[in-house]
């Protein structure tokens, strides 16, 4: 029943309001509640000298009130529908309906399946046929028939989580229709484009129907998750909306593989704007733990964003066998590995320099991989934690170096045996020239990527040749040598880069090549088997497939594998709807939409008559009558409440007494504490840090102890007297309890019947010598060692113990041109008590630029130094400045002259490689002309 633009859906409830007369008469009768009084008797005779007395009826507006609150009822029960739809097919052809069932049509499928329907009735009125088709669905049958057939195949029908193929669709139709026209050709659109450039109107405009109506939602649905990626301090998310006309804020959630929420954003987006961004602030622990990104408030497969092992943020702990220098970044071995994972993985370095200590303190923060730059030897209680750590499932990734080259072959946590010692390409002592990379193998992380062209390598060093050899290679050189070996290890792997992490053994680590590689080995510390960042080309069958609900289920139905490795597709399809493929233990995400993909309305550059889904203009009534009906009843109930004497008696207002008390407290001052107070110990270290100090390390030998103290104040005294440094009185140091980064050098004599230090005490000189401090090791056996007997003396032996765990670089005896040998005398020696041992330090590289002279990245200076010439033996001085030790043979010149190199040692350590450049004064002044 209609009534101009007023329809009831049920109008025989309106034949209640014949009724409205009776209720008018009841509410007539019902006079309204007697008033009650209190008793006291004033209030009784006060009572008695009114003239009002209580009404038989109710008054005509209250009983007025009551019969429109009836009727509001009364009509609202009969369902009044405002501007109820009235729309009529055109034309005699067949009805042709074009279905989106995607993604987008989830949330208002039933009104789109209602509109439909109606279409079809009228159809069915008309008995013309009807042609229905879904374009998110696989096969169609576009053959116009019966109206019942087209109300079952749209009963049977179903939002699918996919995006819809209109091409496809409108094949079948014009193959369907055979050149016919159309009458009325409804496009129930779910208002996206589906390509860049969408001509789905146009494609159906040339089936020259009668009229083409489009029939659109309001788009509020229409919001996709299109990216989300792991960032260093939280998650980003990137959302693309269809109704672009305000602004919106949407929640975002994160949710665990149990579907519970754990963290939750917001994206913000601007009026006019069809994409937006926004964060999920999360720890790094609770990120891994994600498992999918949803739109709160919305169940579309394109509000849910899936994630992956590979989405997984890894935590890589960083090891470097020198520290570098700060005012060098370029040459510290870590640098390029920090720029090249910092965007994607949660790197960690350890707080000290002892790998004893920072070893166990990495493990315990379970990192996914460790990267070792240039490590030699390790602690030897630490090699069985880290295979440990291997085992269970950890990535133990290795850059080669010299102390690796130096390293002895049998090392546990290396993939292959290697050479001892390195392979140079290049230069004036080598026939072969520097190699390019060979194509990479078909197995491996980086399988797929192209041969990085550019990238030469000069250094390296080379695996001993084993049968399985080729299998354990990722990568090689043009000449066939490995650059990168793995071995399993449990359900870990061991990897070597068989060059140095910067670039002076290649220029691999300044290149593009070296952040994809390094990305993918890191990918691989992953407990997941299946991780398409594994490099593997082997296809995943479907595990869990998401609804067009956004949830997910382990029907698969005829969903196919999809291909890992570079293959894998990057969106779905009709073959690979969204969902996991893999395994329990391994799995990738394929998600509904393409990343960074931006919605957009349909093209309507044709003719075209619009209109809205069914219900969204026809208005309904009825729950503004009922509420209108509930405020009259609510008014009702006040006048009752009034008239009854409920307001007749209000409470005056009670006057209430504040009584503030006061109560002084004594407040007791409390001391403050100032960061420049000394606590205990401080007195030490501020007498430590005044000026700088010579050390020694105490052995624990008196005699041994003494000398070393002598000679340090003798070669003190020596500095005070012919530069302008003035060390401090010497320092006898505990290597087991005291802080050894106040001194720039330490003096160790060499005992063999001292006691063997501990091995806490070694790590901590390892640790030393890594932060850029130098010990030198006078084992003072030069003179015994020239009695012919050619082993090594009881001192050497006890020398190579100590070193035997200690990361030590390669050595070599100091070159003419050294730093050393400039850094304040001109010396062609380093002699002590005796003059036949020659000094050690670390062997300069080629790469490092050998005319200057420069050894180490910390400011080339040596972190080890050693001799047997008995340097503190030489300068040991009694409380009268005499000499206490005679040299061998007696000659006071060379007394002189160990004093000059413990000067130039002194120089050395204390201003590092400023004299490098003096062997370029020459070519300077004559380019000045000086």
């Amino acid at each position: 029943m209609s009534f101009l633009s007023l329809a009831f859906l049920s109008p025989a409830v309106l034949a209640a309001l014949a009724v409205l007369p009776l209720i008018w008469w009841l509410l007539k009768l019902t006079p309204p509640r007697p008033r009650t009084e209190v008793f006291p008797p004033l209030k009784i005779l006060a009572s008695v000298l009114k003239r009002e007395e209580t009404p038989s009826k109710s008054p005509w507006w209250l009983t007025l009130l009551r019969m429109v609150m009836a009727a509001l009822i009364i009509v609202a029960l009969a369902d009044p529908v405002l501007n109820p739809r009235s729309d009529t097919l055109s034309g005699n052809g067949p009805l042709v309906l074009v279905v989106d069932n995607s993604w987008a049509t989830a949330t208002d499928w039933d009104r789109r399946r209602d509109t439909a329907e109606s279409m079809i009735d009228d159809a069915e009125g008309r008995d013309i046929p009807v042609s229905i088709l879904f374009t998110a669905d696989a096969r169609h049958d576009a053959t116009p028939g019966a109206a019942t057939a087209a109300r079952e195949k749209l009963a049977a029908a179903s939002p699918q989580p996919q995006v819809p193929q209109r091409a496809l669709a409108i094949t079948a139709l014009t193959e369907a229709l055979g050149g016919e026209a159309p009458g009325t050709l409804v496009f129930l659109s779910d208002g996206i484009a589906a390509a860049e450039e969408d001509d789905t109107l146009a494609a159906l405009s040339s089936l020259n129907p009668a009229e083409l109506r489009l029939v659109e939602g309001d788009g509020a649905a229409a919001v996709a998750v299109t990216t989300a990626s792991n960032g260093s301090t939280a998650l980003n998310v990137t959302a693309s909306r269809l109704r672009t006309t305000d602004a919106a804020s949407l929640v975002v959630d994160a949710q665990d593989s149990q579907g519970r929420t754990i963290a939750s954003g917001s994206i913000d987006f601007a009026a006019g704007a069809a994409s937006a961004s926004g964060e999920i602030a999360a720890p790094f622990e609770l990120r891994n733990d994600f498992a999918r990104v949803s739109i709160a408030g919305l169940s579309t497969a394109g509000a849910v964003h899936l994630l992956d092992d590979g989405f997984r943020r890894r935590r890589v702990a960083l090891l470097a066998g020198d520290t570098g220098d700060e005012f060098q970044p370029l040459l510290s071995p870590l640098y390029y590995i920090n720029r090249a994972l910092q965007p994607f993985a949660d790197l960690v370095e350890p707080g000290v320099a002892d790998l004893a200590v920072s070893i166990p303190d990495l493990l315990q923060q379970n990192p996914s991989a460790i990267i070792m730059a240039d490590i030699g030897r390790l602690p030897a209680e630490t090699y069985e934690p880290v295979e440990r750590w291997v085992s269970n499932g950890g990535t133990l990734i290795r850059f080669a170096g010299p102390r690796l080259a130096a390293a002895p072959s049998a090392d546990p946590l290396v993939p292959v045996i290697l050479r001892q010692g390195e392979r140079a390409l290049g230069g004036a002592l080598s026939w072969a020239e520097p190699q390019p990379l060979a194509e990479f193998p078909t197995f491996g992380p980086f399988a797929g990527m192209p041969r990085p062209a550019d990238v030469m390598i000069r250094r390296q060093v080379l695996a001993e040749p084993t049968p399985d050899l080729a299998e354990r290679t990722w990568a090689s050189l043009a000449d066939g040598t490995p650059l990168v070996t793995v071995r399993d290890v449990g359900r870990g792997r061991i990897v070597l880069f068989h060059v140095t992490a910067e670039a002076t053994w290649s220029n691999l680590p300044i290149s593009g090549d070296f952040v994809e590689m390094l990305r993918r080995v890191v990918q691989l510390s992953s407990t997941g088997g299946g991780d398409a960042s594994s490099g593997t080309s082997a296809s995943l069958a479907p595990w869990r497939l998401l609804t067009e609900r956004g949830a997910l289920t382990a029907e698969t139905g005829d969903a196919r594998p999809i291909a890992g490795g570079q293959n894998r597709p990057v969106a779905a399809s009709f073959d690979h709807p969204p969902g996991l493929y893999g395994s329990e233990d391994g799995f990738v995400a394929l998600n509904l939409l393409p990343p960074d993909t931006e919605l957009r309305p349909l093209d309507r550059t044709v003719p075209v008559t619009t209109a809205p889904l069914l219900g969204e203009i026809a208005t309904p009534l009825k729950p503004t009558l009922l509420a209108l009906a509930l405020m009259l009843l609510f008014i009702d109930a006040l006048v009752v409440l009034f008239m009854g004497g409920a307001f007749a008696r209000l409470p005056k207002r009670a006057a209430a007494a504040a009584v503030i008390g006061l109560a002084a407290l004594a407040l007791s001052p409390v001391p403050q504490a100032r960061a420049d107070d000394p606590k205990p110990g401080d007195e030490q270290i501020f007498e430590r840090l005044d000026n700088t100090h010579l050390a020694y390390v105490v052995t624990g030998e008196e005699e041994v102890d003494r000398l070393s103290e002598q000679g340090l104040a003798g070669l003190t005294e020596y500095l005070t007297y012919r530069t302008t440094l003035e060390p401090a009185p010497p320092v006898g140091l505990d290597i087991t309890k005291d802080e050894l980064s106040f001194y720039p050098i330490i003096f160790w004599p060499i005992s063999a019947s001292a006691p063997m230090p501990t091995a806490a005490a070694i790590s901590r000189i390892d640790a030393y010598m890594r932060a850029g401090g130098t010990v030198l090791f006078d084992t003072r056996d030069q003179f015994s060692a020239l009695d012919g007997d050619t082993g090594p003396t009881p001192n050497g032996e006890r020398l190579q113990a100590i070193l035997a765990n200690i990361d030590i670089p390669p050595l070599e005896p100091v070159p003419s041109d050294h730093v050393l040998t400039r850094s304040f005398y001109l010396l062609s020696g380093f002699p002590g008590r005796y003059s036949g041992s020659p000094l050690w330090v670390e062997a300069r590289q080629e790469a490092r630029n050998s005319d200057s002279g420069i050894t180490s990245a910390g400011d080339g200076v040596s972190p080890i130094m050693i001799t047997g010439n008995d340097l503190m033996g030489a300068w040991a001085i009694d409380n009268n400045g005499a000499p206490v030790m005679p040299t061998v043979p007696a000659d006071e010149l060379q007394r002189e002259m160990s004093f000059r190199s413990g000067v130039n040692i002194m120089m050395y350590m204390l201003t590092g490689n400023y004299k490098a450049d003096q062997v370029h004064v020459p070519a300077l002044l004559e380019r000045l002309g000086q």
